[in-house]
Formats: C-alpha cells, sequence, structure tokens
C-alpha cells in the first residue's frame, strides 16, 4: 500500500463486519488506527451462542463506534452446520477430504453483501473482514481468491468503488495476537471476547477447536514476547 492509498483511508470511514471474536475484534482496533471514522455491523443469523452479539455490542462501546445489528437468522433455516443446529455433534477434527461441520454454508458471502448495502447507503467503501486463509480451518469462505472475487462482484453489482480489507489474511493465530499486543488490546481481546464454539467468553472451553486454535497461538505469542 503506497503513501497515497494511506492518506485516502486515513479520510474515510470503514466498516467492520464485527462478531466480537478474537479476529473481528483486532481488525476493528486495526481498523480505528487506520480510518477516520469506524462503524461495525453484527449479525444474528441463528447461531447457538447469541452472547457473542452481547459482548461485540459491549466491545463497540468501549471501542466507542457506531453498532448495527443485522438480522440473518434465514441463513440458518437454509443450512446446516453444528453452531445453529442444536442437534449436530461439533467436529472436533476436520474431516479427510472435506470442511468440518462447523461451516455455515454462505456465511461470509452473504455478511459481506449485507455489510456492503449497509455501506452504501452510509457513503461507506472501506469493508474490514476478519477471514484469514491461513487458519481458515478448510471453510471455503475464508480464502483470498473468494475476498478478491466478492469484491469484484460487490462493485458490478452497485456500481461502486468498494474495498474489502482482510488484515489477517496471511498471518496465523500467533501473528494475530502479536498485532492485538502492538494495537494495546491484548487483553481486552483476551478476556472481553467470544470465539469458542461451546460459548463460553475468553479462553473459552478449552477443547473444541475454535479453543484449541486460539491458544495454541497464544502460547506460541507469549513464549516468544519480549
Amino acid at each position: 500500500m503506497n503513501g497515497t492509498d494511506t492518506l485516502q483511508m486515513k479520510d474515510s470511514e470503514a466498516l467492520v463486519v464485527f462478531s466480537g471474536g478474537q479476529d473481528s475484534t483486532t481488525c476493528l482496533f486495526w481498523a480505528l488506527k487506520r480510518f477516520r471514522k469506524v462503524h461495525t455491523i453484527t449479525f444474528a443469523y441463528g447461531q447457538k451462542h447469541s452472547k457473542e452479539i452481547e459482548m461485540a455490542r459491549a466491545i463497540a462501546e468501549e471501542a466507542g463506534v457506531d453498532f448495527h445489528l443485522q438480522d440473518v437468522s434465514f441463513i440458518s433455516q437454509i443450512g446446516t452446520s453444528s453452531l445453529t443446529d442444536t442437534s449436530i455433534e461439533m467436529d472436533q477434527e476436520r474431516p479427510d477430504g472435506s470442511f468440518p461441520n462447523t461451516f455455515v454454508p454462505g456465511r461470509n458471502l452473504f455478511f459481506l453483501s449485507v455489510a456492503a448495502v449497509y455501506a452504501r447507503e452510509k457513503g461507506i467503501r472501506h469493508l474490514v473482514t476478519g477471514v484469514s486463509q491461513t487458519d481458515f480451518s478448510g471453510y471455503p469462505d475464508c480464502r483470498d481468491s473468494f475476498i478478491k472475487s466478492l469484491n469484484v462482484t460487490l462493485n458490478l453489482a452497485m456500481e461502486e468503488q468498494f474495498v474489502i480489507h482482510t488484515p489477517l489474511m496471511w498471518i496465523d493465530k500467533a501473528e494475530t495476537w502479536a498485532l492485538s499486543d502492538e494495537l494495546g488490546v491484548l487483553d481486552l481481546v483476551r478476556y472481553k471476547t467470544l470465539t469458542c464454539y461451546n460459548g463460553i467468553p475468553g479462553d473459552g472451553c478449552g477443547h473444541c477447536p475454535s479453543c484449541k486454535l486460539r491458544m495454541a497461538g497464544l502460547e506460541k505469542y507469549l513464549s516468544t514476547r519480549q
């Protein structure tokens, strides 16, 4: 990114797709360092643990940013996932040749599409999301190729010039913890976010795939922290 791009960002507003988890919270504070004003949009998509919405709202309030909650519960009604259906036992590991049943079909497609419409109405052109191809757990809608493709599609669909920013795309969980520390919010991210698939805030349950990935990254980062 060149100096002109940086200056344009400083004069612009951004909308963060915000779940109240580790990745999106890190992205929120990343955006606050780079944009004149930051907004958040959080989605109620039929997730089993709606507490993440409460925590997202509290973090947004603490950060002093606008918070918008959007109902997209239709996502859980047309697709199947252990994160939305209590009758499905959650995969503890990624199945061979497939992705885990914690994948919510279409989630990032719908989230970013709805976010773009909301942003357009507010005159916002910068969208920020915490997807990562490095730690994407086999989810196809976290890949860089998907984000780039959707960015083009959204611009064509609305005759706009949206820019989707993915600060975490090429970094792992240890590097994500390092970024939150660099931004001065490591403790906030560690204790006030909800990443756990079993709905336990902070360090979580310790045994679901999300918690194991998060904790392994934290331990790796803290072992090298000066």
